[in-house]
């Protein structure tokens, strides 16, 4: 058996080379890949955690069992109750659902109560919108929530919401987007493999796109 700093080492190469099918590959020879790829879930200024969540939805598809054993513990970082931080916790279930679905079907609706928890409502956001590139039909009952993310406080925040309504194809919210456009806050945002930076009213502007 790989020790596990050996591992956590090949893991880490295979996710700077986002080589998600070697990681998938790896999955399926040890099964503690999944729990070891939360341990890079720590800095969400870092593409090497967006990639690392990203090779967390590959593997789930690919052993759907291996991560369906994490939600709870994911479930548990996102109770304020446990005292941890648990930020890309939201996130994870987010992207571990666009690429299986059915590892996160049954708790979509818990969604919307960490859309109401500041700590985790951008990277739930994130993770809603990564699910509704795929499924936007499992996100009916989580749209409603978003709209009130528009006029948060926090830049990210209200950048992420317009990005996600735009995934959802959330034609209602086409007036309220428009609000934002001369929104010059900076956000930043994980999307195609790269940890972009851009402006709230960048974002909303392609939400608009999207939705035309």
């Amino acid at each position: 058996m790989t020790s596990r700093p050996a591992l956590r080492q090949q893991i880490l190469t295979l996710l700077r080379e986002q080589n998600f099918s070697a990681l998938v590959d790896l999955a399926g020879r040890e099964n503690r890949v999944a729990d070891l790829l939360l341990q890079f879930l720590y800095d969400p200024h870092d593409p090497l955690q967006w990639r690392a969540l990203e090779g967390l939805g590959h593997v789930a598809h690919g052993h759907p069992r291996q991560v369906q054993k994490l939600i709870s513990r994911l479930l548990w970082l996102l109770n304020e109750d446990s005292g941890s931080f648990g930020w890309g916790a939201a996130a994870a279930l987010g992207e571990i659902g666009r690429h299986e679905l059915s590892v996160v079907a049954d708790i979509i609706p818990m969604f919307c109560g960490f859309l109401e928890e500041r700590f985790s409502r951008a990277p739930m956001l994130w993770g809603i919108g990564r699910l509704a590139e795929v499924h936007p039909e499992a996100l009916d009952e989580v749209c409603p929530f978003i709209f009130t993310c528009l006029t948060d406080d926090d830049p990210q925040v209200r950048g992420l919401s317009a990005w996600a309504l735009g995934k959802l194809q959330a034609r209602e919210a086409r007036e309220d987007l428009a609000k934002l456009l001369d929104d010059g806050a900076p956000v930043e945002l994980y999307d195609q493999g790269e940890l972009r930076r851009t402006t709230v009213g960048q974002l909303a502007r392609e939400a608009l796109a999207d939705l035309e």
